[in-house]
């Protein structure tokens, strides 16, 4: 029998054909009956501008939210952008509140002050408290989707009580026990409630050293915490413990996926919203920038070899082998910034262990060095039958390597403790600092050592 994947596959393959061949009857009724949301949205993405604006247009009005949530939020954006208010409403009436608020945030703040205007009390009140939280805090990740209990009601009230919802909130593993002031307690998980007596209270069987998110705390913690603890979902807490939300593992992956995306992206310079199928004038402003950035450090390692230029004049194998020294600082240096990058997104490094990590790179680096030193210095006797030269290189190939992985270690702390991004502006900066380090110290020692 079929995979439900394969069947996909299929619908998406004969999507491609109708849009090839014209057949918008035919298109028309795959997107709308054929695939689910989250694969049209897919294919919006995955097309150029032209073609989205065709599928979106043969959407039907009533699945365009659906669609809506699982798209970026720059196509988020652009789609909503020309929609009215109303329109809006519509569109969002029968998604969770983390995600119209998402939306909405996409949105002018006229349009979104009518679009609140619009709705009932209640929802306003629910969407307010999200969009009241920073878009990366627990406040305005979460859903105030929840569903609660009192601690002295017993079981079997419970489970009446449940039973008269048509539904639960998707990614429903607990009840969250509250006071009548809404101030959390703690949960009752579902496997208890189902398998406990049914005379036992809520108080008796319920959890209450859970974690509990404080509506402030990073999303990037709260990715942390998911992973450490396997968690499906969790309550989130105000201030002043009262209840307001929860958020659940279906946000969290998100989070990761976006983060992910950030942290590939910003070692190239660009968005992590980066549409791959943007404008080209777009795309090409936005790149200009780093191009320009990466132009001004280019400038001041060729300002280095400017210095030793008469030293270069009169020994030319120097020339040839400048890229040597610099490219091996550069990899050298990529591979304790990585690292360090990736240990302080997984919550590993402290001021207890930095000091370990130091000196381990140093020792690395000092092996490395001896190792490829000596390599490299053969080589360059063999090449060009110069002793001086080939101890010189294998000089500064030590010193630039040293100074590669003190830099590599250092620039990701520095940048964090000033606010910076380690992942968009470490490896420019470490770049311009292992070609400075490597020209500097090649040509100044054969400086020294030649005139």
């Amino acid at each position: 029998m079929a995979q439900p994947e394969e069947h996909a596959k299929t619908r998406l393959q004969n999507l491609n054909k109708a849009l090839a061949s014209g057949s918008w009857n035919q298109v028309r009724r795959i997107l709308n009956s054929g695939l689910a949301p989250v694969d049209v949205a897919h294919l919006i993405e995955g097309s150029p501008p032209k073609a989205r604006k065709i599928l979106w247009d043969l959407i039907d009005k009533e699945l365009e939210g659906e669609v809506l949530q699982y798209l970026s939020e720059e196509l988020q954006g652009h789609f909503l952008s020309d929609m009215t208010a109303e329109e809006v409403i519509d569109v969002t009436a029968d998604l969770e509140i983390d995600d119209i608020a998402d939306m909405l945030q996409q949105l002018p703040e006229r349009v979104t002050q009518e679009v609140l205007e619009s709705m009932d009390q209640v929802d306003r009140a629910r969407i307010e408290t999200v969009l009241g939280y920073p878009e990366d805090s627990a406040g305005g990740l979460m859903n105030t989707d929840t569903v609660t209990v009192r601690p002295e009601i017993t079981l079997d009230v419970v489970l009446r009580y449940l039973r008269r919802h048509k539904s639960l909130p998707a990614m429903t593993d607990s009840v969250l026990v509250v006071n009548r002031q809404n101030e959390y307690i703690g949960l009752l998980p579902i496997n208890k409630l189902l398998v406990c007596d049914p005379s036992q209270t809520v108080r008796e069987v319920m959890t209450t050293d859970a974690r509990v998110i404080q509506a402030t705390e990073h999303e990037s913690e709260i990715a942390k915490l998911f992973e450490r603890h396997d968690l499906v979902s969790a309550p989130v807490v105000d201030a002043a413990g009262h209840l307001i939300g929860r958020i659940t593992i279906d946000d969290v992956v998100d989070v990761i996926r976006e983060r992910a995306d950030h942290s590939l992206m910003s070692m190239a310079g660009l968005d992590d919203e980066e549409d791959t199928f943007a404008p080209a004038l777009k795309t090409s402003r936005r790149r200009a920038v780093w191009l320009g950035i990466n132009l001004v450090t280019a400038f001041m390692a060729s300002a280095v070899i400017g210095l030793f230029e008469a030293t270069i004049q009169q020994i030319v194998a120097l020339a040839v082998l400048m890229p040597i020294v610099a490219s091996m600082g550069g990899i050298a240096g990529s591979q304790v910034l990585t690292l360090v990058i990736r240990g302080q997104a997984l919550g590993h490094l402290s001021g207890a262990n930095m000091r370990w990590l130091f000196r381990r790179e140093l020792i690395v680096a000092g092996l490395n060095g001896i190792l490829w030193a000596f390599v490299i210095a053969v080589i360059t006797y063999w090449w060009f039958n110069d002793l001086g030269i080939a101890v010189i290189i294998a000089a500064a190939i030590m010193i630039n390597l040293l100074i590669a992985a003190v830099s590599g270690a250092a620039l990701p702390l520095i940048m964090k403790a000033r606010g910076i991004d380690p992942a968009l502006a470490g490896s420019v900066v470490l770049t311009t600092i292992t070609d400075v380090v490597g020209f500097m110290s090649f040509l100044g020692l054969a400086t020294l050592f030649y005139l």
